[in-house]
Order: structure tokens, then sequence, then C-alpha cells
């Protein structure tokens, strides 16, 4: 993981840190619930979601997407991703980059036509680390 620079970290606790690290597991816990509502709560109120042919704005649209989600295309699936930069733009911005994909019911490894890279970009909102921005697309070549 990416080493972020003195000047974007001043002021930026232990806590701070963790708390962003653990955004993306929010994400994969409230997929592994099929939860829509737990994973909209882990955005911002005016958060965006981009993925490939999909946009959706704000909590509640994504939850209502997520909802037609898990009860269609990605019912019974997971979710997964790992850190591979982290840094912080300043005392409430932070940019993660992860690898990862869904997994279809009983795969441990994410079929390479669904491996992704995703970009999650979280802000300080309320005194809680949300999501105010986050866009994947496909792997491609390692």
């Amino acid at each position: 993981m990416a080493t972020p620079t003195a000047t974007a970290t001043a002021g930026v606790t232990d806590a701070d840190r963790a708390a962003v690290a653990g955004v993306p597991g929010r994400i994969v816990a409230a997929w592994a619930r099929q939860d829509a509502k737990a994973f909209a709560e882990v955005f911002t109120p005016d958060g965006t979601m981009i993925l490939p042919g999909i946009y959706r704005k704000g909590a509640a649209d994504i939850e209502g997407f997520m909802a037609a989600a898990f009860a269609g295309p990605y019912q019974g699936t997971r979710v997964t991703g790992t850190p591979i930069d982290l840094r912080f733009l300043g005392q409430d911005a932070a940019l993660v980059i992860t690898e990862g994909g869904v997994l279809a019911p009983g795969e441990t490894e994410v079929a390479a036509e669904r491996a992704i890279r995703a970009t999650w970009v979280v802000t300080r909102h309320e005194g809680e680390w949300k999501l105010a921005g986050y866009q994947n697309s496909p792997r491609g070549a390692a």
C-alpha cells in the first residue's frame, strides 16, 4: 500500500486511518447480509456510485438500486476488495484504491471477467467517515 505524504496527513490520527481503511469492509459486510439499507448508509447523503453502465446519486437512489440488485442479479453473491493504495488528501478526505469483485455463490476467488479495480473517495461527514464517491472498472490485465 502506498505511503501518504506528510503534508496530506498532518493532523490525521491512527483512528482516522483505521476508519478510512475500514470503509470497504463496511460495504463488504453489508453486501454479505444483502442489506441495501446498510450498504447505502456507508455513503454520504449525496454520494455517488458509478459501475460500468450505471450511475446512482444519493443514498436513497443507491439503496433502491442495491435492493433490486440483491433481489435479482446479485442475489446470493458476495463481494471482496483488497486495498492497494490509501492516502489522505487532507484531514477530512481520503482516497482508497482496491482490487476485488463479485463472488458468485460457491466461489472463493473472483472470476477474471468480474475482477475490478475501484476508487473510493472517503470524507468525514458529521463526524463519521463516509463514502462520497465510488467508481469501479474492469481490472483487465494485472
